[in-house]
């Protein structure tokens, strides 16, 4: 009698143990249906696309996320970079040579006349441009395509740093953009701790010699000369204004600043500059007074304000005692 009684027992407790397994799988696959149908609901609600305005104020309509992207410009592929979205960068131009890995990527020719068929086998969610790099007609070609264009249009440093953040924004990438924007705006801030007080230095930046070329007062390098207390000789409503030698003579810079990333090449040239006939009247030339910096100060991206640092300690090295 107790054998069978113990029997019965063993058999309810494995029936009810049963029943609690059989429950907790149903529960269990109730849940994930659950789950299930609401992704799918949530799914069907959200948009496949989205638009938004670039800054010459067209409307872009773009995926509603950024998975494939082509830069067509140097300053663009160094922010994509430093937002840590590179793999998502399928292609860019053969001028895009910073930093190192970008000149890995696809190249889709130059910025001026990209290829057309390159960029449109690489599919990508959205094309990112300058206007004062690239044409109006590649935007308008590629749209043609069906293609995506964000265009992207700063003209001084604090439109580049806000430049940059709102492409954060538009990619997917706030994060990354919020920490870029506070880590370079402090490091801009300490510069001009540095600089407080100090009096600005006329200098003539030169972009080409041959004809003589500068910048004009809008530019973002001018911007980038005013926070390295600089401040050009030139003063024209043009973007590149070309002008004489005379003039320059007249002007008197106290500083002729270069821009290049093989900086040795450019104080060789800048050396054969004195001989030739009218130069060697630059009071800059005969003291020597030459100022070379590296060529983020031609691109308005991330290493900007690397720009406006090596710029301020070369025309400002007492400002920067301590750091020497």
């Amino acid at each position: 009698m107790w054998d069978e009684r113990e029997e019965l027992k063993q058999e309810r407790r494995e029936f009810g143990s049963g029943l609690g397994r059989a429950a907790l799988a149903f529960l269990v696959f109730s849940l994930a249906a659950s789950f299930e149908v609401r992704a799918q609901s949530q799914a069907s609600t959200t948009p496949a696309h989205r638009e938004v305005t670039d800054e010459t104020g067209r409307v872009v309509r773009l995926p509603a996320q950024i998975m494939r992207i082509v830069s067509l410009a140097p300053s663009l592929t160094e922010t994509v970079y430093a937002l840590g979205l590179q793999d998502k960068l399928v292609g860019d131009t053969e001028y895009c040579d910073y930093p190192p890995d970008a000149t890995k990527k696809h190249k889709v020719g130059g910025a001026i006349n990209p290829n057309m068929e390159e960029i449109a086998l690489l599919k990508p969610d959205v094309v990112l441009v300058v206007k004062s790099l690239n044409r109006l007609e590649t935007v308008r070609a590629l749209e043609q395509l069906g293609i995506p264009v964000y265009s992207a249009d700063p003209h001084d440093v604090t439109a580049v740093l806000a430049s940059m953040k709102r492409l954060s924004e538009v990619l997917g990438a706030e994060d990354a953009g919020a920490a870029l924007d506070a880590k370079l705006r402090e490091r801009l801030a300490a510069i001009h701790a540095k600089l407080n007080g100090v009096a600005p230095i006329p200098v003539l930046f030169v972009v080409w010699t041959e004809p003589l070329m500068s910048i004009g007062r809008k530019t973002f390098i001018a911007d980038v000369l005013e926070h390295a207390r600089a401040t050009s000789v030139v003063d024209s409503r043009q973007d590149w204004p070309q002008f004489s030698l005379e003039e320059a003579v007249r002007l008197q810079p106290e500083y002729l600043v270069f821009a290049s990333s093989h900086s040795e090449t450019v104080r060789n040239d800048v050396e054969a500059l004195a001989l030739k006939p009218g130069w060697s009247a630059l009071r800059a030339i005969k003291n020597r007074k030459i100022t070379i910096v590296g060529d983020a100060i031609n691109r308005p991206g991330p290493r900007i304000v690397d720009a406006v640092e090596e710029l301020s300690w070369q025309l400002h090295p007492e400002a920067f005692a301590e750091k020497d």
